[in-house]
C-alpha cells in the first residue's frame, strides 16, 4: 500500500507543557517513513465546554500569542526532522478539519498536560469532536509517558475484543508506517463474563491478520486477560508483555468502541506510561463509523 507523497504528522500543541514531548514522540514514529512534522496551534472558540473549561480556556487565550508561536518555531529547530509550524482559528473541530485538509496527515498526535485534571470532560468536548469531524488515528502523549529517547515502537499491544472490524479509509492508511516500524505485535484479548474464550480469541488474530493493517509476515502473538474490567486488562497486558505502543480501536460497538462513556480510553491515559493510538474502525453493519457518546 503506498502513502501520499505529501502524507505528515499533525501534532496538535495547544498545550505548552506537553508539546515537545509529544512531538519528538511523533517524530520517532514518523522517522521510517521520514513524513515530516506540522505543529499546529489552534487559537479556538471554548463551545461546549464545562464552565471550568470556559475558564481554563479563557486563561489561555490570555497568553501571548507571539511567544506561543516563536516557542513552536524554537521547538520545530530542535526537532531531528523536516517540521513547520502552522496557527489554526475558528471552532474546533472546523479548525482540525482544515488542517487535515491542507496537511493530509497520516495520523494526529496529541500530548495531556499534566495540568489536565478533568480528562473526562476533555475526552467528551474535544476528543470526541475531533474524531467525528477528521475520522483519522489519533496519537495520545499521557504525560506520564516515559521521558527517555523517543524511538520507533518495537512491541506494539493491539487491544480488541473478537468483534469483526472494517478499517476506515484513513486506519487503512496507516498499515505502510506500522509495517515500517519493524515491530512485533500481540493481540491482547480480554475476556468478560461468561464468553468463551478459544474461538473469539482466534477471531480476533484472524481479523487483525485480515483487516489490513499490519504486514503480512509481521509477527503476531495473543495475550488473554480473563475475568477483568476492560481498562485494567489492557493495563496489565500493557505490563506483561512491556509494550512500548498500544492500539485501541474506536468503534461503536464492544468495550473498546464505547471507549468514552465507560472512560476506558480514560482509565488507559492516566495509567499507561506508553504512546497510545486510537484507530476508527467502522461495525460492519453500519455504513460509516461514529463512536457513542451516551
Amino acid at each position: 500500500m503506498l502513502f501520499a507523497m505529501n502524507s505528515s504528522v499533525l501534532v496538535l500543541a495547544n498545550f505548552p507543557e506537553a508539546a515537545e514531548h509529544t512531538a519528538r514522540v511523533a517524530a520517532a514514529l514518523a522517522a521510517p517513513l521520514h513524513l515530516p512534522l506540522v505543529l499546529l496551534h489552534l487559537d479556538v472558540y471554548p463551545v461546549m465546554l464545562e464552565p471550568e473549561l470556559v475558564a481554563a480556556s479563557a486563561e489561555q487565550t490570555q497568553r501571548n500569542e507571539a511567544e506561543t508561536m516563536a516557542g513552536l518555531r524554537a521547538l520545530a529547530h530542535r526537532l531531528p526532522g523536516p517540521t513547520q509550524v502552522a496557527e489554526s482559528g475558528g471552532i474546533l473541530c472546523d479548525a482540525v478539519d482544515a488542517a487535515v485538509a491542507q496537511y493530509h496527515p497520516l495520523l494526529l498526535a496529541m500530548g495531556l498536560s499534566p495540568e489536565h485534571d478533568m480528562l473526562d470532560h476533555w475526552l467528551h468536548n474535544q476528543l470526541l469532536p475531533v474524531l467525528r469531524a477528521t475520522h483519522q488515528p489519533l496519537l495520545l502523549v499521557p504525560e506520564s509517558c516515559s521521558p527517555a529517547a523517543p524511538a520507533p515502537p518495537r512491541r506494539v499491544l493491539l487491544a480488541l475484543d473478537a468483534e469483526p472490524f472494517r478499517l476506515n479509509a484513513a486506519a487503512r492508511a496507516l498499515a505502510p508506517l506500522l509495517a515500517a516500524w519493524q515491530a512485533a505485535f500481540t493481540v491482547a484479548h480480554v475476556v468478560t463474563g461468561q464468553e468463551p474464550e478459544a474461538n473469539p480469541s482466534r477471531m480476533a488474530m484472524a481479523d487483525v491478520r485480515a483487516s489490513g493493517l499490519l504486514p503480512p509476515d509481521a509477527p503476531l502473538w495473543l495475550y488473554q486477560e480473563r475475568h477483568a474490567q476492560p481498562a485494567a486488562g489492557v493495563l496489565q497486558a500493557l505490563a506483561d508483555t512491556h509494550a512500548d505502543l498500544v492500539v485501541l480501536m474506536a468503534r461503536p460497538h464492544s468495550f473498546l468502541g464505547r471507549l468514552f462513556h465507560r472512560s476506558v480510553t480514560a482509565q488507559v491515559l492516566r495509567h499507561s506510561r506508553v504512546p497510545v493510538l486510537l484507530v476508527p474502525v467502522e461495525a460492519p453493519e453500519l455504513p460509516g463509523w461514529m463512536p457513542a457518546m451516551t
